[in-house]
């Protein structure tokens, strides 16, 4: 068994690099001059009705020294721009909100899901990544991670370490990731479950008008994420992989631009408030969000790779479960089909669900005690969701890599009819998701 595992794990391994997206580069020699690699891709998500679009422009770039170090580096710029639901219940009359920079407002037609159009950002996130043995069966892992938008920064570090047992077809890894992230959104911090404000016209130099008063400049939080693997080479054609996750992040877990509708107890529609004859402001009553300041997951990931004279099936299954009360499975497979001349297709298949959060919430009763915690943030809700994709890849005349995806994402969710008052149900309360995303890759090396 000794005699085979190396090539076995070798061509199990550039399989698996090819289903995820990314390549193994050639094994460094001791004598071998260092080489640098490149990942490219260029990334279309696409939201139905007019909702979020993202262009992405991906590049890692690779570079193999001696003695097995790799030094790995990224680049990720994001343009983002469209409509994002906001929380707020659809109505038979249209509604008006209060834009978050406090200065505009916007108005919804009637039955329509509420949704605020002025998302617009730009990210640039940064990683690097630094690997090399330890002595002959470990294998050690270190790197840093930087994203900024203009009202978001995440800085993070993060490390792993892996040991080979039996004969090296058996390896165990533990890693460890800390992130800080610093929210500043637009129009300032808001209270949790306090009033949405009227529109104040006149501009500062903070992000907000008069309405903006009293409300907090920024807000952190910090994220503690922890690994434990075990990966298994089985047969000549068979990889098993198992890992355990923690993940405890506390501090600001609030959507600050996520508001709720506060509702009349008998009809289900939404209280309106009397105008004010000076400023513009939202025609109902609307209460920001309010989430526990913790949030703690678990998550059993297991993943199982069968080689096929060329093929290759790749199926997975993630169990999540966390103290919000959301519990949600993913499964998903690949199946990679070799083509002549150095090319392939690769059908991908994904199912999600999950139920909702404890604190999930259509809306707030007029007149009744607030909740401790509330939020209406289609996220935090009941859904299914499935992802049917085609990539297509084939070498270059010059031995460089080339990638097509096609992938279809429909996400659809509903509201427990317990939780509908009055006119409320029979309304599409809850907003279904379609959306198409397409990337090209290239991948060369120098």
């Amino acid at each position: 068994m000794a005699t085979d595992k190396t090539p076995i794990a070798a061509a199990l391994a550039a399989a698996t690099c090819a289903l995820l997206g990314s390549s193994l580069p050639e094994p460094v020699q001791a004598q071998e001059e260092p080489r640098w690699e490149f990942n490219t891709a260029l990334l279309y998500y696409g939201e139905s009705d007019d909702r979020v679009q993202d262009l992405s422009l991906n590049l890692l770039a690779r570079r193999n020294f001696v003695d097995d170090r790799v030094l790995t580096a990224g680049l990720t710029i994001d343009a983002l721009t469209g409509a994002s639901p906001n929380g707020a219940l659809p109505q038979s009359v249209a509604q008006t909100f209060t834009q978050p920079s406090g200065r505009r407002t916007y108005t919804i037609d009637s039955e329509e899901i509420p949704t605020d159009d002025t998302f617009r950002d730009t990210r640039v996130a940064l990683t690097a990544n630094w690997q090399q043995p330890l002595g002959r069966l470990y294998e050690f892992n270190v790197g840093a991670s930087a994203s900024a938008e203009y009202d978001y920064l995440h800085t993070g570090i993060n490390a792993r370490i892996s040991r080979d047992f039996n004969q090296r077809n058996t390896t165990v890894s533990a890693g460890l990731a800390i992130a800080r992230d610093t929210l500043d959104p637009v129009g300032r911090v808001p209270g949790g479950l306090t009033p949405m404000q009227l529109a104040d016209r006149a501009d500062d130099d903070d992000g907000g008008g008069a309405s903006a008063a009293g409300r907090s400049v920024d807000e952190t939080k910090d994220v503690l994420d922890v690994v434990l693997g075990v990966t298994q080479v089985v047969s000549r054609t068979f990889l098993f992989q198992v890992n355990y996750s923690y993940s405890d992040s506390s501090g600001y877990l609030n959507d600050p631009y996520k508001i709720l509708s506060v509702v009349d107890g008998v009809t289900g529609d939404a209280v309106t408030v009397v105008p004010d004859p000076v400023f513009d402001g939202p025609s109902h009553l609307f209460l920001y969000e309010q989430r526990p300041d913790e949030r703690v997951k678990h998550s059993l990931f297991a993943q199982g790779k069968h080689y096929m004279n060329g093929k290759v099936l790749d199926l997975s299954y993630r169990y999540m479960t966390e103290d919000w009360e959301i519990d949600s499975n993913t499964l998903e497979a690949r199946y990679r089909l070799p083509l002549g001349e150095g090319g392939y297709l690769e059908p991908h298949l994904r199912y999600y669900t999950q139920s909702e959060a404890d604190f999930y919430t259509p809306g707030i009763v007029n007149g009744a005690a607030l909740p401790e915690y509330a939020s209406a943030d289609y996220r935090l809700g009941n859904f299914d969701a499935f992802t049917f994709g085609l990539k297509y890849g084939r070498e270059t005349s010059s031995g460089n890599d080339f990638s097509v995806r096609l992938e279809l994402y429909q996400q659809s969710g509903d509201i427990p009819s317990r939780q509908l008052i009055g006119n409320q149900i029979g309304r599409d309360n809850y907003p279904d998701l379609d959306a198409v995303i397409l990337q090209f890759g290239y991948r060369f090396g120098l």
